[in-house]
C-alpha cells in the first residue's frame, strides 16, 4: 500500500469514527442536557443594538426556552477523547507538536470558555444580553487566545510569512502577531451564524472539510485528520440538530471553532482564501456592521433583522429552506477556496 492510499484511509477512517463515536454518546449528553434543565429561562429581550427584539422573538420566542445549550460538547470532547486514544494505534496516532498540538489547545481553551458563558446564560447571571459572559470580557478573553496562537507561530515555529495574491510570500515581521489576533477576532465574530437549527452545524462542517482537503495536499496529515475529526463530529451533530433541534450548539461549541479555525487557516498558509471558504461566516458579519451603520446615520434598518438569516425568515422563508440553502452556498464557497488555493 502507497503512503498516499495509508493517508487517504487514514483521514477517512477517523473521520467516520468520530461521527460513529459523537453519535453513540449524544442520547447521553442530551439527557444530561434535559434532566438539568440547561437550557435560558427567558427568551432574548434585547437585540445586539440595544432596541427591543421584535422581529426575533415572533420567530424564536418558543425555541428559546425549553431546547438544551452546550450541544458543543458533543464536538469538541469527542474530538479530544479520538485524538488522545489515537496515540494508542501507532500509525493512526495524529497528535503533533508541529500539527495537532495549537490547534486542540485553542479548541480546548476557547470550548471551556465557551462552556462557562453557557453555564451563566442558562444561570441568567452576567452583565450580556440574555446573561453569560460580558462582549468586552469576551473579546478580551478571544484576543489573549489569539495572541497565544501568534506567540507560538512567531517565537516556537519562526513564522512571518504570509502569502499575498498576484505578489507571492511577503515576510511581515512582527506585524504576524496583530494579524493573527485579527484573524482570530473576525473568525469569532462569525460565530453568530449559530441562530438556526442545523445552520453552523452545516456551515463549519463544509469549512473543515475544505481545510481538511488542503491540509492533505500540502503533505500535513495530522492536521487534515484532526480536521476531518471535527468534520465528522459535526455530521453527527447534525443528526440530533436538524429541526427540531434536540440541543443548540451555543457558546461551547462555536467559540472553539472559530477560534482553532483561524489557527488552521495559518497552519495552511490559507488565510487569504478564509473570507471564501468561511464566506458565510463573513456575511453575517457583514450585515449586522451595514444594519448597525444604516441605524447609526441613517436611522433606519437595511435588513429586517440581523444577522442575514432572520432577514431572510422575516421575509417569509421557512427555517429548513434558509438553512438547506445556506448549506448549498457554503459547500460551493468551500469548493472555490479549496481550488483557489491549490492553484497556487
Amino acid at each position: 500500500m502507497t503512503n498516499i492510499a495509508f493517508n487517504v484511509i487514514k483521514v477517512f477512517s477517523l473521520a467516520a469514527i468520530s461521527a460513529a463515536v459523537a453519535y453513540l454518546w449524544a442520547p447521553l449528553l442530551a439527557n444530561f442536557l434535559y434532566k438539568h434543565k440547561l437550557w435560558k429561562t427567558s427568551a432574548r429581550k434585547k437585540a445586539i443594538s440595544g432596541e427591543d427584539a421584535v422581529i426575533f422573538n415572533s420567530l424564536h420566542k418558543e425555541k428559546e426556552v425549553g431546547t438544551p445549550r452546550m450541544g458543543g460538547l458533543l464536538i469538541w470532547v469527542t474530538v479530544v477523547a479520538i485524538i488522545f486514544a489515537s496515540t494508542f494505534f501507532g500509525p493512526f496516532n495524529f497528535l503533533s507538536r508541529s500539527q495537532t498540538w495549537l490547534p486542540l489547545f485553542t479548541l480546548v481553551v476557547a470550548s471551556i470558555v465557551g462552556l462557562a458563558d453557557d453555564f451563566l446564560v442558562v444561570r441568567g447571571q452576567g452583565k450580556y444580553i440574555g446573561g453569560g459572559i460580558s462582549f468586552k470580557k469576551r473579546l478580551i478573553l478571544v484576543i489573549l487566545i489569539g495572541l497565544i496562537g501568534s506567540l507560538w507561530f512567531y517565537q516556537k515555529l519562526g513564522w512571518d510569512v504570509i502569502f499575498i495574491p498576484f505578489i507571492g510570500d511577503v515576510s511581515i515581521g512582527l506585524w504576524y502577531i496583530p494579524l493573527f489576533i485579527m484573524v482570530t477576532v473576525a473568525c469569532w465574530s462569525g460565530g453568530i451564524i449559530d441562530g438556526l437549527d442545523g445552520l453552523a452545524g452545516g456551515t463549519f462542517a463544509s469549512i473543515f472539510g475544505a481545510f481538511a482537503i488542503i491540509a492533505f495536499s500540502l503533505g500535513k496529515i495530522d492536521l487534515s485528520a484532526f480536521c476531518a475529526v471535527i468534520c465528522g463530529t459535526l455530521f453527527a451533530f447534525l443528526w440530533f440538530n436538524i429541526p427540531p433541534a434536540r440541543f443548540y450548539m451555543t457558546e461551547t461549541g462555536i467559540l472553539g471553532l472559530t477560534t482553532v479555525l483561524s489557527v488552521v487557516a495559518f497552519l495552511t498558509d490559507s488565510v487569504y482564501v478564509l473570507p471564501v471558504i468561511a464566506g458565510l461566516l463573513a456575511l453575517e458579519v457583514l450585515s449586522v456592521i451595514i444594519q448597525l451603520l444604516s441605524k447609526k446615520f441613517r436611522n433606519k434598518k437595511v435588513f429586517l433583522s440581523t444577522p442575514i438569516h432572520h432577514h431572510f425568515e422575516a421575509i417569509g422563508w421557512p427555517a429548513y429552506k434558509v438553512t438547506m440553502r445556506a448549506w448549498i452556498v457554503g459547500i460551493v464557497l468551500a469548493m472555490a477556496g479549496v481550488a483557489i488555493r491549490l492553484l497556487r
